[in-house]
């Protein structure tokens, strides 16, 4: 049974539903936050934790995925990691107490942290590096679509239905993926990692929650709160003891070492700038349509839907026309130029301006990312070994987590300190000032990430440099047949 489905189909249809739960949940749960505040009595600023448990657990967990997966086996921990995430959805929807949800929540970060990071390693494995900019472009599915769709379909539920269904929501998707994966995964890859660096685990777990969890307190607490300062502090010691106890072991938990190999850290470098850049604006318009313009949640997520459409045209885009001829170098680099001139334009976008305008950049917006996503994600991996893969999904999934609460955390102080609203003639009114300002500031990050993008040597990444037919482009002269894929850890 398990021959009708290549282990290619097999493990991206499971990666793409795993990822597209973790993602959809980041984004669903958020438009329900004030509805669930209301239900059970407290303040909004205290269901934050909803949000906050989630992603410190999610931060912790992610570090022991590539040793588990290694160990166990990548079916066996992935299918484990989404009936965890799909049981603790159930347990969220079912919840009586603001205290049970947040427990739920860290349940459902320890099962979202370890499907991200197995998942991806599998994909790679099963992808040699000519069909990684194909694979990449697999990717783009639930990492653009579910951040789209999940203010529309959140509105929704909680709107008709209630606020437990934007949990409730996982269970069908999860039961199904779980059935698929059991039937047609092949789990036979299992590995020998070693013994389980339980320090390393100690130190990056506490290092990146304690981390995490200042950098979402820090625009609900002010950034002068002792609790945010210690918590950072504390993170970034610990973190700063972890680099240098892993870099002396022979197999550590976190291998930093592969931060040596000049393209997988050229790569993951954008990517903490491009997560920083294109994550923190999903959240601010959402914030700039809701609050600035006063649409509803529904409304908003659907002029946001655009961002989406062009990702996955992008990434078409990039993965069959221009990856295979620019390589990453210079697809990357116009990508985030495109990127911070579709988030620039939106600083023009006032308080009567036509919506369309802004739904017209969103779909630019996501076209240039396509050109950083599907690009940046294939090199990444193009010098690593299969060995290795399991520990460097684990760095680039860290890494571009970091990014990403990073980018949100800012932007949102940005907005504080500026002042979401301003008083006119004794009128309290939106100030749209503070939304642009976080436009610019997401631009010019942008601007950094194509900065970064010019220390990419697309000679590095010649095996993923392919065209459709089998033709590879090699860089700087003309189309040579393929050759041996690129040797593992060069």
């Amino acid at each position: 049974m398990t021959s009708r489905v290549s282990p290619k189909v097999a493990v991206s249809v499971v990666y793409v539903a795993a990822m597209f739960m973790t993602i959809l949940d980041s984004t669903i749960v958020n438009v329900a936050l004030p509805t669930i505040g209301r239900d059970f009595g407290v303040p909004a600023t205290t269901v934050a934790s909803i949000s906050i448990y989630f992603l410190v657990s999610l931060a912790v967990f992610i570090t022991a995925s590539g040793w588990l997966g290694d160990r166990f086996g990548g079916k066996r921990v992935l299918l484990a990691a989404i009936a965890v995430f799909t049981a603790a959805s159930a347990l969220c929807g079912a919840a009586q107490s603001l205290t049970q949800l947040d427990i739920f929540r860290v349940l459902q970060g320890a099962g979202g942290g370890l499907m991200a990071p197995v998942g991806l390693a599998m994909l790679f494995r099963v992808f040699p590096p000519a069909e990684r900019v194909r694979a990449s472009s697999i990717l783009t599915v639930p990492t653009t679509l579910a951040p789209a769709l999940g203010p529309i379909l959140g509105g929704l539920l909680v709107t008709e239905l209630s606020w437990r269904w934007v949990f409730y929501v996982n269970v069908p998707l999860g039961v199904l993926a779980l059935a698929f994966g059991a039937v047609f995964l092949d789990g036979s890859n299992a590995l020998r990692p070693g013994p389980f660096d339980a320090t390393g685990f100690v130190l990056a777990g506490a290092g990146l929650g304690l981390l995490m969890y200042g950098v979402s307190e820090g625009p609900i607490r002010h950034w002068s709160s002792p609790v945010v300062l210690v918590t950072i502090a504390a993170g970034t010691i610990l973190l700063a003891v972890l680099m240098a106890v892993e870099w002396r072991k022979r197999l550590p938990l976190i291998d930093l070492r592969l931060l040596g190999n000049r393209l997988f850290r050229s790569s993951n470098a954008v990517i903490v700038l491009s997560s920083a850049s294109f994550i923190g604006t999903l959240y601010v318009v959402s914030l700039f349509l809701q609050d600035g313009r006063g649409l509803s949640a529904l409304d908003s997520g659907l002029s946001i839907f655009p961002e989406a459409l062009g990702v996955m045209a992008g990434a078409q885009l990039a993965s069959r026309v221009i990856y295979p001829v620019l390589g990453p170098r210079r697809n990357i680099a116009f990508g985030e130029l495109g990127v911070a001139a579709s988030i620039g334009l939106m600083t023009l976008v006032g308080a009567q301006t036509s919506l369309w305008w802004l739904r017209l950049l969103m779909f630019c917006l996501g076209v240039a990312q396509g050109q950083v996503f599907v690009p940046a994600q294939a090199a990444a991996f193009a010098t690593i070994s299969p060995e290795a893969t399991g520990r460097a999904s684990t760095v680039f999934n860290v890494i571009r987590q970091l990014g990403s609460a990073t980018g949100v955390a800012v932007f949102t102080t940005v907005i504080v300190a500026v002042g979401a609203t301003s008083t006119e003639a004794g009128q309290v009114t939106p100030n749209l000032a503070a939304y642009h300002l976080a436009f610019l500031l997401a631009a010019g990050i942008a601007v950094a990430g194509a900065v970064v993008a010019l220390s990419i040597h697309d000679a590095d990444a010649a095996a993923t440099m392919v065209r459709r037919r089998g033709r590879k482009v090699a860089p700087g002269g003309p189309i040579a047949a393929v050759g041996a894929a690129t040797e593992p850890g060069r």
